[in-house]
């Protein structure tokens, strides 16, 4: 059943509209948007519905098809954060009203395609939020806004420390192009797939497992990295400021190479990831430019490897499936999709391995993990355009 026959059963008429936003995968570059690093990204097919009517009194009313109960707040009087799944969205409505006078409000129904952990899905879902309550509201956000707006719903009223890469590939995004943005000027280049590239698609390896990144660990390794960056000027006598303006971008790496044995374990470990990621992205680039999926899925393979022994993430599940992709024929390359705090990963595959690649991962993960039968699952999916905004396309 979809959003707009449950909005329909639920409402006694069709909605107005559904928004949608796209899921996104970040092959390489990940854990280096909150200091200003490069990235490299995809949209999927797959994403956010939100089925949506006008409400004129103000008043939002949301339903979620994959959590329980109903969220209600007025645009003009945003509740603190309640600790649901809902929070998102109240954080997307406040930091729209910071920017814009908010008058309708909206009721609505969400489904999200894919099962949620590690594909950007707060992100995504923020996103199609906006561009339903800027349409009731007649608002028409730029492709930066509509990123800017969303980011500071989960850094400012969630309280999660994400830079902008989530938010970037689902706007940015274009099918069978590649994303490479550096998060520092936002300047960004669409590289188009290589006419000689070999035929690849998207597996998405769910673990079983959900997650949240509120309260993870995922802030900590933010700012242990941000004191990675602090500490380094100081051993080179650089200028510093304030330690929340204080990233890894601003330091060189040749600084890191002089003084990085001093940084505490943990501090160099962080550092050493953004450091890798920086120039794993720049070559991934230039991989993708020229048709060399397999240079490209290999870089994606060496960034999970870092993720999990110098950024020190991922659940043992999730560092289970990289594994075990390692050892898989027909796929190219891949690491765990987001913060890697459970959730998911994500693989470029050939499709010509499909069918295999779907037995043999699932043959092997859950014997290993045996009671997850029936939550572990694996999807198929292909590159896609980000957002469709009102007035940029």
């Amino acid at each position: 059943m979809h959003c707009d026959t449950v909005f329909t059963r639920q409402y006694h008429r069709e909605p107005d509209g559904i928004a949608f936003c796209p899921y996104r995968i970040c092959p390489i570059g990940a854990h280096s948007d909150h200091n200003f690093g490069k990235i490299t990204g995809l949209a999927l097919d797959r994403g956010i519905h939100i089925a949506y009517s006008v409400k004129h009194n103000g008043v939002i009313e949301l339903t979620s098809m994959n959590f329980p109960k109903r969220a209600q707040w007025h645009v003009n009087a945003v509740p603190g954060r309640q600790n649901d799944w809902a929070d998102y969205l109240r954080g997307a409505t406040a930091s729209l009203a910071r920017r814009y006078p908010l008058r309708m409000g909206l009721c609505g129904v969400i489904e999200g395609t894919l099962p949620i952990g590690g594909l950007s899905s707060s992100a995504a879902v923020i996103i199609a939020f906006l561009s339903a309550l800027c349409k009731v509201n007649g608002i028409r956000l730029s492709e930066r806004e509509m990123i800017m707006t969303a980011q500071w719903a989960e850094t400012d009223y969630v309280g999660v420390a994400v830079g902008k890469l989530d938010q970037s590939c689902e706007v940015y995004c274009r099918k069978d192009h590649l994303l490479y943005l550096d998060t520092l000027d936002d300047s960004y280049e669409l590289i188009p797939q290589h006419p000689s590239m070999k035929p690849y698609e998207i597996a998405i390896l769910f673990s079983g497992v959900e997650r949240s990144l509120v309260g993870s660990r995922f802030n900590m390794r933010v700012d242990e990295a941000k004191a990675a960056a602090y500490a380094l000027k100081a051993y080179a006598g650089m200028e510093y400021g304030g330690f929340g303006e204080t990233v890894l971008r601003d330091v060189p790496r040749e600084v890191f190479c002089q003084y990085g044995a001093r940084l505490p374990e943990n501090w160099r470990k962080r550092a050493e990831h953004w450091y890798g990621e920086f120039e794993r992205v720049q070559q991934g680039a230039e991989a993708w430019r020229r048709g060399d999926l397999e240079t490209y899925g290999r870089l994606s393979f060496e960034s999970g490897k870092s993720s999990i022994e110098c950024w020190e993430t991922g659940s043992e599940e999730l560092k289970t499936l990289y594994e075990i992709m390692l050892r898989t024929d027909g796929i190219y390359g891949g690491r765990f999709s987001g913060a890697g705090f459970k959730g998911c990963c994500m693989a470029l595959i050939d499709p010509a391995f499909r069918e295999s690649i779907q037995e043999k991962v699932t043959e092997a993960y859950l014997r290993v993990f045996p009671k997850l039968e029936g939550r572990f699952s694996v999807h198929f999916c292909h590159s896609a355009d980000g957002v469709a905004l009102e007035g940029e396309r």
